[in-house]
């Protein structure tokens, strides 16, 4: 057996629990009523986004994330719709990330972003007891606990509690990101899963905003061992202001010499149908590196690029 072939099989029993996992997900949303739908993964325009990049495919794109299809069938009646999907995101390879990776994506109309974080409680407790771990899970070493309700912090209280300036002062210095990374999101998740919520509105590109305070976005990231694995809002259903964004981000990724993609015309057509929803895109394989207890994506995945 050479090198490759003996690392594929060392992943049998990490690729055996992934599999569970995906069964027991796929089991929670079924027994709730929801849809599970299939959308292309070919697309003629993704979300122009300044930090995420599509795979072009020809003259069209492979989808970055399945949420516009996915908010279309919203805006044509369907309530509560799910679906793990393949996505693919240009330049994205590290311990954490892959170009190519599994995406679940739920969504649910006449919600708002706080019945997402109960779906989430609920989700990772129903995996959690498939495999018989009780109220806790172990990984790296630190013992999590599972035990609901998980904490809730703002952006806000988090840069004061963590970082070494405010979030104004790192959105105005272009620092958010880099103050994520580097101060605040090793404090997230250690000793039980976090909500990080109530983002800055200029960081919730298809979000709605708090109606009592505009500066703000009806978004939450889940952390769960200081590791992102989710990112959930309350749906912009403005298709006015959506399109206005849109313009915006085309700009930005235009000046830093990113490629452009067409408008996303029928998108923006069905949005002003769209009723008040709110979506989440948690990340699959990073789940199994949780639950695998894991430190590399590449552990829970059959065939990361290298590979090939």
């Amino acid at each position: 057996m050479d090198e490759v072939e003996w690392r594929l099989s060392a992943k049998a029993d990490a690729l055996k629990l992934r599999a569970t996992m995906i069964r027991t997900i796929r089991r929670f949303f079924l027994d709730r009523d929801f849809l599970e739908i299939e959308t292309p993964l070919r697309i003629p325009a993704p979300a122009p986004e300044l930090h995420i990049d599509a795979v072009p495919s020809d003259d069209w794109f492979l989808q970055t994330s399945p949420e516009l299809c996915m908010k279309r069938l919203l805006a044509a009646g369907y309530r509560k719709i799910f679906q793990i999907c393949r996505c693919f995101r240009a330049g994205e390879r590290g311990t954490r990330h892959l170009p190519e990776f599994t995406m679940l994506e739920w969504y649910r109309a006449e919600s708002d972003y706080r019945t997402l974080m109960d779906d989430c409680e609920a989700l990772i407790a129903l995996v959690a007891a498939e495999f018989s771990l009780g109220g806790s899970l172990s990984w790296q070493g630190r013992r999590i606990d599972l035990t609901p309700p998980w904490e809730r912090i703002t952006v806000r209280d988090a840069f004061a509690r963590y970082a070494p300036l405010t979030v104004e002062e790192a959105l105005r210095q272009d620092r958010f990101d880099e103050i994520m990374v580097s101060a605040i999101e090793p404090h997230l998740g250690v000793e039980h899963p976090v909500f990080l919520y109530e983002y800055p509105a200029a960081l919730g590109a298809l979000a709605r905003v708090k109606p009592d305070d505009p500066e703000l976005a009806e978004r939450f990231e889940l952390y769960i061992a200081s590791l992102e694995l989710a990112n959930a809002f309350s749906e912009l259903t403005d298709a006015g202001e959506q399109r206005r964004r849109f313009e915006e981000a085309t700009r930005d990724r235009s000046r830093n010499n990113r490629l452009v993609y067409p408008m996303p015309e029928r998108f923006l057509t069905a949005l002003s149908l769209m009723p008040p929803s709110a979506g989440i895109a948690l990340g699959v394989d990073r789940l199994a590196m949780i639950f695998a207890d894991r430190s590399e994506i590449d552990a829970v995945v059959a065939f990361p690029t290298e590979l090939l």
